[in-house]
């Protein structure tokens, strides 16, 4: 999509209201998946009113789309929209500078690269993606994990069903993620989030840029039933975040640019969010 200036103004309005810029934001973490309204209001403790007011806003703005599923509402950002915005900031009214807009499109090497997992506990989801791309990736990665609000321990069935598919649950533990936010952290080369809470925090912007997608998944914590019914929660938690990460392991990032990659890694958790 194109700006023209009366486009762009109409836009930079609409992002110009700080509820209408928290809504867009919120948007925008769970980019390619669409959101409903209600899971907005409980993330953003806005009333109900005031969110239609500026949905409606950003709509006319051109910023964001809504789509029904069903009975289902959603909203989602249109990222050609967000890709023509910024392309008019930049080619525009800064006139292509160099040192305004890198030229550098393509991930920057580092061996290994960095990723980062965060949930809302740190006690489950998080916790198995760490421990599986460290074990799948083949010494290409390095994975972490933290949470949002972590629980402080790690689940007793993560560890569990852990050692039982082989992984070395050694150094494990439930972290926060201001624990990689000082200045003393290398910088990421990808953030997941992998529960929609912690998709709906919001954080400040990594170092470096790095490259992030949100893979939400179900909190088997909070399955409910015998123990066998949690257990077969967290296994089938495992075996989605398995089938994910060995996807992503595979990619072949040294010849792709972000946009390319940005892609890719959307894609890994399909084109539609499951409702958790």
């Amino acid at each position: 999509m194109t700006f023209d200036s009366p486009m762009a103004q109409t836009a930079f309005a609409a992002l110009g209201h700080e509820g209408r810029l928290a809504v867009f934001r919120l948007l925008m973490r769970f980019a390619p998946h669409p959101v409903r309204p209600s899971e907005m209001v409980a993330a953003l403790d806005l009333k109900a009113n005031t969110l239609s007011g500026y949905l409606s806003d950003l709509t006319q703005a051109g910023l964001i789309h809504a789509k029904r599923d069903g009975r289902s509402l959603y909203y989602e950002v249109d990222l050609a929209a967000c890709e023509g915005l910024v392309g008019y900031l930049v080619n525009d009214c800064c006139r292509g500078r160099p040192e305004i807009c890198p030229e550098e499109t393509r991930l920057s090497h580092t061996s290994p690269y960095r990723v980062l997992f965060l949930c809302s506990g740190n006690s489950a989801r998080s916790i198995m993606a760490e421990a599986i791309l460290n074990a799948v990736g083949h010494g290409r990665f390095v994975a972490f994990s933290a949470g949002t609000r972590p629980n402080g321990a790690v689940h007793p069935m993560t560890l569990s069903l852990l050692e039982r598919n082989g992984h070395d649950t050694t150094g494990l533990t439930s972290k926060d993620i201001t624990t990689f936010q000082t200045k003393e952290t290398p910088a990421f080369d990808f953030v997941f989030t992998v529960c929609d809470l912690a998709a709906s925090e919001d954080c400040a912007p990594w170092i470096g840029q790095p490259l992030s997608a949100h893979w939400g998944l179900p909190d088997p914590v909070k399955a409910t039933g015998t123990e066998a019914e949690k257990a077969l929660a967290f296994a089938q938690t495992y075996s989605q975040l398995f089938h994910r990460i060995k996807a992503f392991a595979a990619l072949r990032l040294d010849g792709l640019d972000r946009l390319s990659l940005q892609s890719q890694i959307d894609q890994i958790s399909g084109s539609e969010r499951t409702p958790s």
